[in-house]
């Protein structure tokens, strides 16, 4: 946990200022028995009331300044740590953001959200105590043992007996409770997994009949949880009762040595009630202190958890030195590309080589599973080549920037997402500053004007989260539209049709020909009618190219694609 708190730099002065305070409500504290002690052994044995008005007037003006410093402590460390965890947040996501898609993978999405969240606020509550307690009980135990000492030295022999039982007791119970409260943290990430599938995936599982299975799959994940939890609870529960017992027998032993002292007049009645106070604070200071380890075991689990996202070095990285392209535009080379998922038994693509050009559509077909997807995902550098290389215009998409590389790509995924807003904002996802002229020309061109006009709001219509209030065909149109507004040099289109009525996706590209007339266009597609008009046709199988050129050329050479297209059209339409 210590190596987060290199993040709280910007927050120095007001964590000093804390510090200076809670010192000064410390000293408050150790100060008023003393001034008890004075007005008990001057003031009441002697009846002197004067004495007694004036030092409990004193006494009120130093309680009022420790309750004004408890105060002004407590607002100042809970807005440094609200300040902290806002800032540690955006520098998880900031950081998260550069992540390439096998680092998602590695983590789990359900995991990274646990992280930015929960994690962070635990460790949160954990600064807000340290500022407060750790700095204030060392002070009043330190400070409660020289006040003791200063008091009666003889009695401080029951405080040498009482505090390494209590250290002891909190030891015992911090070595227990660690180890759950790092399983309790990987315990949430799989109940927070299996609630945001459930959630995600509510169609589907209603539509099978699967509600009591994961109401089921739930309850599992929640009593496992909730179990570690108790278990937990019952190690850290146990401490509170061992401390009051013994707090209590430590004051009886006071009380009983310390009346034999004032018998003996070694001792006055006032400096035994200070004594006895003096004690008390040292105790408490300590079940303070037990009171952090119950926090700080699972801000460590949760600070170990941040770590190894902030310590999660990017596979994908910008080079140090980048190349600019030459004056070409879009001119995309395979060059020999093999990749594999991490753990696969095999390529995912093997030996890839193919050109596409600008002005010109190449079309990628191939049965599920024989790689499409993945060559397009290479492109914008969501995975790297494992050999060979990709480039664009003569140049390795590794040698330019990220945020170059992806400025050129407009991609419309195989699985069409939106975000909340309404529909222009949607739209101007691909380019923020697209004036409603050019929104509209981009609906337009992806056949969604008539859908768009229809609802209430027109393009100020609003899109709820996932695009849920909206169709499959809809969501896809929308998707390609925001790729057309950003009038890039590269359209990558995976599987973005399969939604479309044959009637529209012929409409489409027809509108699209006319668009991307000066782009490289690259369409993944499982309907041969989609494909048939391109410029070039790449057949995929197993992650190689087994078939390369137009349709009619694949119908004479390619057994592959002829057996595509006799799967999905008739002898008069091949004809």
């Amino acid at each position: 946990m210590l190596k987060l708190f290199r993040f709280l730099k910007p927050f120095w002065l007001p964590i000093t200022f804390v510090l200076v305070v809670v010192f000064l409500q410390a000293l408050s504290d150790l100060y008023l028995p003393t001034l008890m002690s004075d007005i008990v052994d001057t003031g009441i044995v002697q009846g002197d009331t004067n004495y007694i008005m004036k030092i409990g007037g004193f006494m009120l003006l130093v309680a009022a300044g420790g309750g004004i410093c408890a105060i002004i402590g407590s607002f100042m460390s809970a807005k440094i740590a609200v300040g902290y965890g806002q800032n540690l947040r955006a520098r998880v996501f900031k950081h998260v953001g550069n992540f390439s898609l096998q680092e998602f993978d590695k983590v789990g999405t359900a995991s990274l959200i646990t992280r930015t969240t929960n994690d962070i606020t635990q460790v949160q509550t954990v600064l807000v105590m340290m500022m407060r307690i750790m700095v204030y009980a060392p002070m009043m135990c330190i400070g409660g043992l020289i006040m003791a000492i200063n008091k009666d030295a003889q009695l401080t022999w029951v405080l040498a007996v009482v505090i390494p039982i209590l250290a002891l007791a909190i030891f015992l119970v911090a070595s227990k409770g660690i180890p759950l409260f790092k399983a309790m943290q990987v315990k949430l990430d799989k109940l927070n997994l299996v609630l945001r599938e459930g959630l995600t995936g509510i169609r589907v599982i209603r539509s099978f009949n699967r509600v009591d299975y994961e109401k089921k799959r739930f309850g599992e994940a929640n009593r496992d949880l909730t179990d570690t939890a108790i278990k937990v609870n019952r190690i850290m529960a146990f401490l509170m009762p061992v401390m009051m017992l013994v707090m209590n027998f430590s004051t009886i032993a006071i009380i009983w040595f310390g009346s034999n002292r004032i018998d003996t007049g070694h001792m006055e009645v006032g400096g035994l009630m200070a004594f006895i106070q003096y004690a008390m604070q040292i105790m408490f200071s300590l079940i303070m202190v037990s009171m952090m380890f119950v926090l700080i075991p699972r801000a460590s689990a949760s600070a170990v958890r941040i770590n190894e996202v902030l310590d999660m070095k990017p596979d994908i990285k910008d080079p140090e030195r980048t190349t600019r392209t030459d004056g070409r535009k879009g001119y995309i080379e395979f060059k020999d590309v093999t990749f594999s998922y991490p753990g696969a038994e095999q390529p995912a693509l093997s030996r890839i080589s193919f050109q596409a050009a600008p002005g010109q559509v190449t079309a990628i077909i191939g049965g599920t599973g024989s790689g499409k997807s993945t060559l397009l995902n290479m492109m914008p550098r969501f995975y790297d080549v494992e050999s060979g290389s990709i480039e664009i215009d003569g140049v390795d998409v590794r040698e330019l920037t990220q945020s170059e590389l992806r400025s050129k790509i407009g991609l419309v995924p195989q699985k069409a997402v939106l975000f909340t807003g309404t529909i222009a904002e949607n739209i101007r996802y691909g380019k923020e500053e697209a004036t409603d002229e050019e929104v509209k020309h981009a609906a337009a061109i992806a056949q969604a004007t008539d859908f768009i006009s229809d609802m209430k709001d027109g393009y100020d219509s609003f899109i709820a989260q996932g695009g849920s209030n909206v169709s499959g065909g809809q969501k896809q149109r929308l998707a390609i539209a925001r790729a057309l507004v950003r009038r890039p040099e590269i359209y990558l289109f995976d599987d973005s049709f399969s939604a479309l009525d044959f009637k529209t996706d012929a409409k489409l590209r027809e509108a699209l020909k006319g668009e991307t007339t000066d782009s490289t266009v690259l369409i993944v597609a499982q309907r041969v009618s989609t494909v048939m008009d391109a410029d070039q046709i790449i057949v995929l199988e197993e992650g190689k190219i087994v078939g390369k050129g137009t349709h009619q050329e694949l119908m004479d050479t390619s057994e592959v694609y002829r057996e595509i297209v006799s799967s999905q059209l008739s002898e008069e339409e091949i004809a």
